[in-house]
């Protein structure tokens, strides 16, 4: 790493942190790679948010660029100042407050204080991507960052400490927030995108709003079926062993015609935004987990809802229905039944027979 005076320290600026156009060329080019290799719009936008994170980090630490491959010293002070651990008077970790004080003046924090760990351990994976696309020495995967990794993944733990999952919206939930969808343009497009998000699969906020008329067909009387051309888990395309077709049956497909009808789309985006009556553009990603929020609020529902709250019901409701999973992930796309089988346990876990023992 090599000191670089044309850069703002901390005592030369109130942040003390390199803009995101300011950041050292090969951080700006492993961006660039990172970029190429991700097409999905929000791994995009988290990858380059990690290493603009560690750049800003970097300066306000060190008071030098960070330049790649970064050593094993500073990759373990990332670590101990981002990851909590106890003493004899509380949580603590060592960033500095100064330096704290800067990332958020920056904008690359959000508040003050501790990050959570699953973003911390992110941060990390995106900085030891960036060492592999370059070839260079990787020290994300050297034995003590590993461990301390690991140790600090076994405190959160002890310390009862759990991954926050948005509330799973099965039948019951989306019942009362279709309820709350009235005759209006904007009721009938929720109700539509609601009922799409749920029935097609479980459909991801990026796939409900990429979704496009010329991918949906009419299945009989009352269904269609949609073509799932484009996933997070096929971004290359359909793959030979993908089942792309995915049905819309029944009060789903009911739901849709009438919003199409209502707002006349012949082609181009299935979901789009409403001013003042009038259908707009396409809806963004960030509108689908909107609106699933604000539907969730209208009926009345506690939790933590958002637009992954349709995928994680759709899966909690089929091992309810005693679903085989296998029919399960065939709709989900999810390619490993490690990522889906909690969900899909959580559903049918009042039928398990062994609970019932005591009777």
């Amino acid at each position: 790493m090599k000191k670089n005076n044309t850069l703002p320290s901390i005592a030369a600026s109130p942040s003390g942190l390199v803009l995101p156009e300011q950041l050292a060329q090969q951080s700006a080019d492993a961006v660039r790679e990172l970029l190429a290799e991700a097409a999905a719009a929000n791994t995009t936008r988290s990858y380059a948010a990690a290493l603009r994170y560690w750049a800003g980090w970097h300066q306000a630490r060190f008071g030098i660029e960070l330049t790649l491959p970064v050593n094993e010293a500073v990759v373990i002070q990332f670590l101990v100042d981002h990851i909590q651990r106890k003493n004899k008077v509380g949580l603590i970790s060592e960033l500095p407050a100064t330096v704290d004080q800067s990332l958020v003046a920056a904008g690359l924090k959000a508040k003050l204080g501790s990050l959570k760990l699953s973003t911390v351990t992110q941060r990390v994976a995106v900085l030891s991507t960036a060492h592999k696309l370059k070839r260079l020495t990787n020290p994300c995967e050297l034995p003590s960052v590993r461990t301390l990794l690991s140790r600090a993944r076994r405190s959160s733990v002890k310390r009862g400490e759990r991954p926050t999952k948005k509330t799973a919206v099965t039948r019951q939930e989306l019942e009362a927030m279709l309820a709350t969808c009235d005759g209006s343009l904007e009721g009938l497009r929720d109700r539509a995108l609601l009922c799409f998000g749920f029935a097609s699969g479980g459909r991801r906020r990026s796939e409900i709003a990429a979704a496009d008329m010329r991918d949906l067909r009419k299945a009989g009387d009352d269904g269609y079926i949609y073509r799932l051309e484009y996933s997070k888990t096929q971004q290359a395309g359909v793959k030979a062993d993908s089942t792309p077709d995915k049905p819309i049956l029944g009060r789903g497909a009911q739901a849709l015609s009438a919003w199409i009808e209502a707002a006349k789309i012949h082609e181009g985006a299935i979901f789009r935004r409403i001013w003042k009556d009038r259908v707009g553009p396409a809806l963004l990603p960030g509108s689908v987990a909107t609106i699933v929020k604000r539907r969730a609020a209208l009926a009345g529902l506690k939790g933590d809802f958002g637009a992954h709250s349709l995928r994680s019901g759709f899966v909690t409701e089929a091992g309810k229905q005693g679903v085989p999973l296998p029919a399960v992930m065939a709709m989900t796309e999810h390619r490993s039944v490690a990522s889906v089988i909690g969900y899909f346990q959580s559903g049918r876990a009042e039928d398990n027979p062994a609970a019932r023992l005591l009777k």
